[in-house]
């Protein structure tokens, strides 16, 4: 069983959690920009994007930019690794 299901299993296992990863930041950083995450006094790239929200038409763009940058490339990150993962572990492939 080890030698047949778990190569064919552990692939997809790997890219799930990975999603399942990105999600999750992506979630926590929704619920703190709406206000129903983390308290305000912890830092979250949800709280940091909401806070700059009110900065951006001041000129001063760059609070809100950074932190959404962040969020973006991180989520990015995680689903490359994913993807990369997938490809790497697929035993088809090999």
């Amino acid at each position: 069983m080890a030698k047949h299901v778990l190569p064919n299993v552990t692939g997809p296992i790997l890219v799930i959690a990975t999603i399942n990863l990105a999600l999750a930041i992506l979630e926590e950083a929704t619920l703190s920009f709406l206000g129903v995450g983390m308290p305000p006094t912890q830092p979250s790239l949800g709280t940091l994007i909401r806070i700059g929200q009110q900065f951006l038409f001041s000129g001063e763009w760059w609070i809100l930019f950074f932190p959404s940058i962040t969020l973006v490339v991180i989520a990015l990150a995680i689903n490359l690794l994913g993807d990369w993962l997938r490809d790497a572990l697929n035993p088809k492939l090999r």
